[in-house]
């Protein structure tokens, strides 16, 4: 099976921008660090694993394609309502990284979306073929 090296990197980027992003989160005080945050910590470890140990393959696909549309939906959690977790990071500085991770994380998260979709689309694709040759 042939690995999507495009995909790789933006869902890679999504991972890394996540984890700056929860980090940011924490300093600011936005959220208590601790243990609560091992959920974050093992979707990010799962992602990562389709990302790199099952790259290419159906699950692998599956995995990333959750957890991108996961990524996708941060800028949309953070920005609602009263945006900016209700107007505390105005007041706070270092505006422009956790704003700039939002973006890219939504960015970097679509594009791994779409990106997996196509990837499921050419294994369906490539099942069909090979059960029907011509």
């Amino acid at each position: 099976m042939r690995q999507n090296p495009l995909l790789t990197i933006t869902s890679l980027l999504s991972i890394l921008l996540l984890s700056f992003h929860l980090s940011d989160d924490i300093v600011r005080g936005f959220e208590p660090g601790g243990f609560r945050h091992i959920s974050g910590i093992l979707i990010m470890v799962v992602w990562l694993c389709g990302t790199l140990v099952l790259a290419g393959r159906r699950s692998g696909y599956i995995i990333i394609l959750l957890g991108s549309l996961l990524g996708s939906g941060i800028p949309l959690v953070h920005m609602r309502g009263a945006g900016m977790v209700g107007g505390r990071i105005a007041a706070s500085s270092g505006k422009f990284f956790w704003v700039w991770t939002l973006l890219a994380i939504g960015v970097t998260s679509v594009l791994s979306v779409i990106l997996a979709v196509r990837g499921l689309w050419s294994l369906r694709r490539q099942a069909r073929q090979s059960t029907n040759p011509s």
